[in-house]
């Protein structure tokens, strides 16, 4: 497995096995088979509503806990609730989580940072995590923490490389994970002549070429599915690496183009739709 040091020295493997539109059952097998393949980053969130089957498929997979990158995320509904950190840890089944993320730019995110930042320091989390917070809220967030995030998690993929906020966050040693890094599924991103071209060189898919820039770049990718075959598929990419040829070749497909804008409108939904949790 390959992993990065944050900025905190706390340790990050940097393939992940994602659980974001997946069902509890699903949840529970796909995060089960990953960590019997040797996945030891597991990405979840108050909103994916699954963090129970999370926390039975790490309880039953018999990895060590402490062998575990486990990340969550709190939802802008439950900003203001005192208990969300321990609700939160309730439902997973554990003591502690390696990273706690701000989930979005929305409601009274500055005061779930400061939730955050506690949480930290009462060794809840072991490093803490801003989602979707790139640019000007980033440069809030600086005005105001007391301690700089370790992480942050943004949309990322060739077609979008966040070449600004890579400079953004150098300085800090803040690390990058990527979500929609196949491009939320775009067969145009998918079948560029130029990624079929690097796959049919290295024996490998289009989807593990995409997958494997993530890593090459030097960003974490976290890639959901409850395909037992194309999690084993995913976790294949640490088998081979790009040469700078093929690296050179897919940074001219930069269009900086994201699919997911986050407007006014959007985060005002976000601030008022509550997540509906599992049941046991």
């Amino acid at each position: 497995m390959e992993q990065v040091i944050l900025n905190n020295g706390v340790i990050m493997p940097t393939l992940g096995i994602g659980t974001f539109l997946i069902s509890p059952p699903d949840a529970f097998n796909g995060v089960k088979e990953a960590l019997k393949m040797g996945y030891r980053h597991i990405d979840t969130a108050n909103m994916y509503g699954n963090e129970r089957a999370v926390g039975r498929a790490i309880k039953e997979s018999g990895v060590p806990r402490n062998e575990i990158f486990l990340a969550t995320k709190i939802w802008p509904t439950e900003y203001h609730n005192p208990n969300i950190v321990e609700e939160t840890l309730e439902r997973l089944g554990v003591d502690y989580v390696d990273l706690l993320y701000v989930h979005q730019p929305a409601g009274d995110w500055k005061a779930c940072y400061k939730m955050i930042e506690k949480a930290y320091k009462e060794g809840k989390t072991k490093a803490i995590g801003i989602s979707n917070m790139e640019g000007h809220w980033l440069d809030e967030l600086y005005s105001f923490c007391e301690i700089k995030p370790q992480v942050i998690q943004v949309e990322c993929h060739p077609y979008f490389p966040q070449e600004e906020l890579v400079e953004q966050i150098k300085k800090d040693n803040i690390k990058i994970v990527s979500w929609f890094p196949l491009g939320h599924g775009d067969p145009t991103l998918l079948n560029q002549k130029v990624i079929g071209e690097i796959a049919k060189k290295h024996k490998v898919t289009n989807a593990q070429v995409l997958l494997r820039w993530q890593l090459d770049m030097g960003f974490t990718v976290i890639p959901g599915s409850k395909n037992v075959d194309h999690i084993k598929d995913n976790f294949d990419i640490l088998k081979f690496k790009l040469d700078d040829e093929d690296m050179k070749k897919i940074a001219t497909l930069n269009k900086n183009k994201k699919y997911n804008q986050q407007t006014p409108e959007k985060l005002e939904i976000y601030a008022n739709r509550f997540p509906v949790y599992e049941k046991e």
